[in-house]
């Protein structure tokens, strides 16, 4: 639960995720949110009243510290990339620090009434921003996107873009669905735009929060129907069929995407 206006153990060890511009302050030695007492932490309290609990992790209270576009040196610690959680640490770990970073995230860019350009306040009951002047109020932005894993026989399609290209990694396809759009009319649109083939037999399979910048990843599986790859050359710039046990560097298993190539390759074995 997100709490606001929270009550901190100033004694207690509690685990910290500190964001200071877009990147999260980590120990030096051991990559990973900062566990300490907030006490010994002085270099963050004069952003006390600013303190939000994300949840808990292990029986320790999670906090979010948002030091803006600040940026802090300080002994000890260095400034690493959220992404660098994945390298690190357990998946449930990562999600809550993908909570934090969504709600910074949020009270950053919700100071100001998009409405009547008033200062916006924070609801002490719910994780709201209000605007006093015209009652206009804001709730954390959720973005809806699908990632579907296409199989072909004993094949899967699996795709580069930049982003991927630049960590030599090929994965599933992804997109954001518009509005007035169904989640399987997006997988269908989504395929087609990227690649240019006709998929069916689209199933639900899981879904995924995903911190970037503050997505909800919606995963399904799907077979091919027709057509030949064609990348569309911006969002996509390569795309193949891989044999299932001939597959080049692909995400990691706690990744929604990874779980969608290892269930795919879970039923081409069966089958």
């Amino acid at each position: 639960m997100i709490k606001q206006n929270v009550n901190i153990n100033v004694d207690a060890p509690s685990i910290w995720f500190i964001f200071s511009a877009e990147k999260l302050l980590v120990p030096i030695e051991q990559p990973g949110p900062i566990v300490e007492a907030w006490n010994k932490l002085e270099f963050a309290h004069a952003y006390k009243e600013q303190v939000v609990q994300v949840g808990e992790h292990n029986g320790q209270v999670c906090y979010l510290v948002d030091m803006g576009n600040e940026l802090i040196e300080q002994a000890g610690l260095e400034l690493s990339h959220l992404r660098s959680l994945l390298l690190h640490d357990e998946m449930d770990i990562f999600s809550v620090a993908a909570r934090a970073w969504q709600v910074a995230l949020f009270l950053r860019t919700h100071r100001f009434c998009g409405q009547c350009g008033s200062t916006m306040q924070k609801i002490d009951w719910e994780m709201a921003m209000h605007c006093h002047r015209c009652h206009h109020r804001c709730y954390p932005r959720i973005s809806p996107c699908i990632i579907v894993a296409i199989r072909h026989e004993d094949k899967i399609l699996l795709a580069q873009g930049k982003p991927q290209k630049e960590r030599n990694m090929f994965s599933t396809l992804a997109g954001f669905v518009e509005s007035g759009e169904t989640l399987e009319d997006a997988v269908h649109r989504e395929v087609f735009e990227e690649v240019g083939v006709a998929i069916k037999n689209i199933r639900y399979m899981s879904s995924q929060p995903w911190p970037f910048p503050h997505s909800l990843m919606v995963g399904f599986l799907a077979d091919f129907d027709s057509g030949d790859i064609n990348v569309d050359g911006h969002e996509i710039i390569e795309a193949h069929w891989f044999k299932y046990d001939e597959l080049p560097n692909i995400p990691p298993k706690f990744s929604i995407a990874g779980q969608l190539i290892e269930r795919t390759i879970e039923e081409i074995c069966q089958d």
